[in-house]
């Protein structure tokens, strides 16, 4: 008698995984669409400010894959989603003007041992788009950069890594010298050494990456203050092309 009563509880527990398999296999994320107001972002982010208020030819010039319309809400949501945000990158509506487009995937330059698909993912947008600029900022890898581009020309770029300067190109701005960003000093210290006997090797914070967005346009951390209409914007996954990719070398003889 037990034996059949649970060989029907298996057969029981059998079926109903049977029927949870088509509804488990369809799951798919869903985005909220109801218009809201902008939502904040900035800290351990990458994104981009484009002068335009054309979001849908952001995307085609980036080449983003199955765009979908989403709120605010769900975007910043999406992008600072454990799960999620290796994946996707948010594109807001229009800001002043500007279109902004964040997420952990949007390429970087991390160094000499990798090919650079940063610099013609903007000069891209910038022969485009008037004005385009970049910003990071990951504190737990020692990652921050910016750049600005006018109509196909590099204004300014400094990007610096674990390994020190990546990129650096173009005068120290007049918002950076405000900062107190004086990044040409790295070349003057380079060779000291610290009481630890490492490199001395000075880095942005956070709070001066985004307060240089501000001084060059927007402050990701404030949109929730202005005053705007109700939008929408468009979650998309990154195109394969912007994974990070080692310069493969020829092998010594």
């Amino acid at each position: 008698m037990t034996a059949i009563v649970l060989l029907l509880v298996g057969l029981t527990i059998a079926l109903i995984a049977l029927a949870l398999v088509p509804r488990l296999s369809d799951r798919r994320i869903v985005f909220g669409e109801e218009p809201d107001q902008p939502k904040p972002f900035g800290y351990r982010m990458s994104w981009l400010a484009v002068k335009t208020a054309d979001t849908a030819a952001v995307i085609e010039t980036l080449g983003l894959v199955d765009a979908t319309s989403t709120n605010w809400n769900s975007g910043i949501g999406t992008i600072y989603d454990d799960s999620l945000s290796d994946m996707y990158v948010f594109v807001s509506p229009p800001v002043k003007g500007w279109t902004l487009v964040a997420g952990v995937p949007l390429p970087h330059p991390f160094g000499k041992a990798f090919a650079d698909k940063l610099t013609p993912l903007l000069m891209g947008l910038s022969q485009r788009f008037p004005e385009v600029q970049y910003f990071a900022t990951f504190p737990i890898i020692d990652f921050f950069g910016w750049a600005r581009l006018h109509k196909g020309r590099v204004i300014r770029a400094f990007i610096i890594g674990d390994d020190g300067v990546i990129w650096d190109r173009g005068r120290l701005t007049p918002e950076e010298k405000t900062l107190g960003l004086k990044l040409y000093d790295l070349r003057g210290i380079k060779g000291r050494k610290g009481d630890a006997g490492g490199a001395i090797v000075l880095y942005p914070t956070e709070e001066q990456v985004i307060r240089l967005a501000a001084g060059w346009g927007l402050n990701p951390l404030m949109l929730d203050k202005l005053t705007l209409e109700p939008g929408t914007g468009f979650i998309a996954r990154a195109p394969a092309a912007w994974r990070a990719e080692r310069i493969k070398r020829p092998h010594n003889i």
